[in-house]
């Protein structure tokens, strides 16, 4: 069997993937982003490159169109709005999703030809803050590190990072470089404990941006114990006494910490030479996230633990290609190559390369401010690009309001339903995964080739071939004559040898004669260069600047929410979404709250919250957990409209804004919380997909069909009516059961002599084997015998799922850990969870430590 060698198209790790258009997934053992390790979302991509729900064919105002009608209408409007409104009036919004091709030419269109700036990213979303910063340190975006550093490191320090669930073959190496050398030691500095925090020595649940606070502390110890390194700042470094000087009146207070746990913290870094500080959206969406990043990188540039093995500053990117994107301007500050808009020489330079007509003189509207425009009707026509910002955003119904209001929106996407696409007058049917080639970059800067293992389905075609159509229909023929993603890495690459007398940190000269069909791994500017090893930055005098920054003084509300990922999910989960054994996980959207919390809203188990903040209101299952500290709720940002009734998180998300980057502070805002009081709550297992309307609904993909949750105010009349009405087979035989005493109501709805869907209904949440209920679906069981939520051989409920890569189920686990499976490798033996990405483990401690707990006495 022939495999195509690929690249993971989820997180920044940027694994390589072994490929075949049967479906079949490897982690590529010669990759060295993974070395042949996958997560369960990358083990899954088989399972998501199906065509259901593909966007296939352009489309016209909801009618099907052709390629030339399309094109010639998104051409002819972006003109003629540049023409009448001038060319601020138009904009694009991108993605990490995007290959380097694709960012490249909707850059150079934007910028070189349209002349404006507009053109911003998700990746903003991201990783903004962090650009940011490095550019105040280092004078330009770079980023020091690699992967081998979190080897080679005698101390990793994780801050704002759930590694184990957003970058889990990261966490993987780090867990077997520890177990390797068990004198590696693992500080995990988060609000909450999360997955991540069982790897560590030391967990310091910090305040929510408490970390300004917690660095500049680090600052002032190092200054005061004597562990500046004098002769390496004074030869490579500014700002040093103001960086310390304003350190020194933070309060250490507003950590959150206590005095024991700082000075833990601060003997074990300042003790430690071969120190890597890795980061990620816990520091980046924050109103407070470049002062965060910078007071990171001060504690490295003070000691000069920079720029050599084991030790450095360290940014894990959240999507697959957000340094592919940084590298070309794909950010609205940000000119291709590494270049600056702000720089005049710069601009010419560009624009004499690109022959182009302009060249944008100003930054661009950042993602926030881009749709605020939206609003306020100074955006004539936008495109979005693969990315769903209705859901993605801060305020996300107020962005949804204001793409209803640009007279022209167009969206291209794999999907014909998102929340986007259903607000756009033209869709553009786009390449996905599998079916497109181009390259990414990965968090260590190395340059991968995704390669097409698929053909392309119906009309699809790759995103840079779809602007350059665009780009050639409105004038600019001669410049976007490529034939191939080849033509453009190749002229990527030749840019950056006619800039390259600029001093900046990218150089893709290794690039140069380059096979592309062939391409392999590789980082720039060369493997194995180490970033900063001489001493040398990019500033203009060649040092490197250390930042006074001011830790905030931070509001206390009653509740604060935290947003982020689940393990086996991916944003808005158009792909991960369409894979049952993961959906199996955490099938629901969810609020995590404190039992503190929990006993003060007489919060049931099961029950269903109400959050709220002034920008709107979400439903979500109640997970009552100690993991975060009283008066902090987390839940996870995945679920859109299409799929919940009321459980888009980002609808609460305030749109504020760190000021220096834009990126949105996504960590901490306030917001309500209370009981919802639901009249009943239901469990629904079906054949077909449901379309529930009822106040709280969360549908998902399951082995045999679709599931739901639901829970509504007011109780039904009919509900085996209700039932039909939700699965949509109105002439199916019907079964109920019904119980006065408890009020449950059962119903079974059977077609054609086999299960179609199958009801529960209850006053409080639903009791019921799940996973049995979902295998019933599809057969041929007697509705009586199905109704009582057992699967028809009577076997096991392997209960919910703990180990997504071998679907293992949370009672199979126990069971296993009852016949003497008390290790996590014991219970890989017996099970097989745990045995393949690993992400699992902390989950599977857990279980074995509540397992040897005693029993309470009676």
């Amino acid at each position: 069997m022939s495999l195509t060698r690929t690249t993971c198209p989820y997180c920044g790790v940027g694994c390589g993937v072994l490929t075949n258009a049967d479906g079949t997934i490897k982690g590529d053992p010669d990759h060295p982003a993974n070395f042949g390790r996958l997560c369960s979302k990358g083990a899954a991509l088989g399972e998501t490159i199906d065509l259901e729900g593909r966007l296939l064919h352009p489309t016209v105002n909801g009618a099907r169109s052709d390629w030339d009608t399309a094109l010639d209408l998104v051409a002819g409007t972006f003109s003629a709005a540049i023409a009448e409104h001038g060319p601020d009036s138009v904009a694009f919004y991108a993605s990490g999703q995007l290959l380097t091709e694709d960012y490249y030419v909707a850059n150079k269109l934007m910028k070189g030809f349209i002349g404006s700036a507009n053109i911003d990213t998700n990746s903003r979303l991201c990783m903004a803050s962090s650009v940011a910063g490095h550019k105040r340190a280092f004078g330009t975006d770079t980023v020091p590190g690699t992967y081998e550093d979190l080897e080679q490191a005698d101390l990793v320090v994780l801050v704002g990072s759930n590694l184990a669930w957003c970058h889990p073959v990261l966490y993987q190496r780090i867990a077997a470089a520890k177990e390797a050398r068990p004198g590696l030691r693992v500080v995990n500095i988060d609000p909450r404990r999360t997955a991540t925090s069982d790897l560590a020595d030391l967990h310091l649940s910090i305040a929510p941006d408490g970390d300004v606070a917690l660095f500049n502390g680090l600052l002032a110890h190092l200054a005061q114990t004597g562990k500046i390194d004098a002769t390496y700042t004074s030869a490579h470094v500014n700002g040093v006494a103001e960086a310390i000087a304003s350190a020194q009146t933070s309060d250490l207070r507003d950590t959150g910490l206590t005095e024991q746990e700082l000075a833990t913290f601060f003997r074990l870094w300042g003790g430690t030479d071969k120190v890597v500080t890795v980061y990620s959206q816990g520091v980046n969406q924050s109103k407070v996230g470049t002062d965060k990043v910078n007071a990171i990188l001060n504690c490295h540039l003070a000691t000069g633990r920079i720029g050599k093995p084991g030790m450095g500053p360290f940014s894990a990117t959240g999507q697959p290609n957000a340094m592919g994107g940084r590298e070309v301007g794909g950010l609205a500050n940000m000119l291709a190559n590494h270049l600056e808009i702000a720089d005049a020489d710069h601009r010419v330079a560009v624009q004499n390369f690109w022959q182009s007509p302009t060249i944008c003189s100003r930054p661009g509207l950042k993602a926030v401010d881009l749709f605020q425009a939206c609003a306020d009707g100074k955006i004539k026509a936008l495109w979005v690009m693969s990315t769903n910002p209705a859901v993605s955003l801060p305020d996300a119904d107020g962005v949804a309001d204001a793409i209803k209001r640009v007279p022209f929106v167009v969206t291209s996407d794999i999907m014909a339903r998102t929340d986007t696409c259903d607000l756009s007058q033209v869709l553009l049917p786009a390449l996905g995964w599998g079916e497109k080639d181009g390259t990414v970059t990965n968090s260590e800067r190395r340059i991968s080739r995704q390669r097409a293992f698929l053909p392309a389905p119906g009309q699809a075609r790759a995103d840079w071939d779809i602007i350059s159509d665009v780009a050639r229909r409105m004038g600019h023929g001669q410049a976007f004559n490529y034939n191939s993603p080849r033509d453009i890495f190749a002229e990527y690459v030749a840019l950056d040898a006619a800039t390259s007398h600029f001093p900046r940190d990218l150089d893709l000269s290794i690039f140069a004669d380059a096979d592309y069909a062939a391409l392999v791994p590789t980082q720039w500017p060369r493997n194995g260069h180490r970033f900063f090893a001489d001493g040398q930055f990019y500033h203009a005098d060649g040092k490197a600047q250390m930042v006074a920054v001011t830790a905030p003084k931070l509001s206390k509300p009653r509740f604060a929410l935290n947003t982020g990922r689940n393990r086996d999910q991916w944003h808005t989960m158009t792909r991960t979404g369409k894979s049952p054994r993961l959906g199996a996980h955490l099938a629901e959207p969810y609020v995590a709250i404190h039992p503190d919390d929990a006993t003060d809203l007489n919060v049931d188990p099961g029950a269903v919250i109400e959050v709220e903040s002034i920008y709107g209101k979400a439903l979500l299952r109640a997970m009552v957990t100690d993991r975060g500290a009283p008066g902090h709720l987390f839940a996870p940002m995945h679920w859109t409209r299409q799929r919940t009734k009321a459980g888009a998180i980002n609808s609460l998300t305030a749109p504020v804004v760190d000021p220096v980057s834009g990126q949105p502070a996504l960590k901490s805002g306030p917001v309500t919380a209370r009981v919802y009081r639901a009249a009943w709550y239901g469990f629904l297992a079906c054949r077909r997909q449901p379309k529930p309307q009822t106040a709280y609904a969360a549908i998902a993909r399951t082995a045999t069909g679709w599931q739901a949750e639901l829970a509504g105010a007011r109780e039904h009349d009919d509900w085996a009516d209700q039932t039909q009405r939700l699965v949509g087979v109105p002439d199916a035989d019907i079964s109920v059961q019904t119980d006065i005493a408890s009020g449950t109501t059962r119903i079974a709805l059977v077609q054609g002599g086999t299960i179609e869907a199958l009801m529960f209904v209850a006053p409080r949440p639903v009791v019921v084997a799940r996973n049995a209920v979902i295998g019933l679906i599809g057969t041929d069981t007697p509705p009586l015998a199905a109704l009582a939520g057992r699967n028809a051989a009577n076997l096991c409920d392997p209960g919910a799922t703990i180990c997504a890569c071998f679907n293992v189920g949370r009672n199979t686990l126990i069971s296993a850990i009852a016949a003497g499976a008390h290790s996590v490798t014991a219970l890989g033996d017996a099970t097989c969870a745990g045995t393949n990405c690993g992400s699992c483990r902390p989950e599977l401690k857990s279980l074995i430590a509540e397992a040897s707990m005693p029993m309470a006495a009676e």
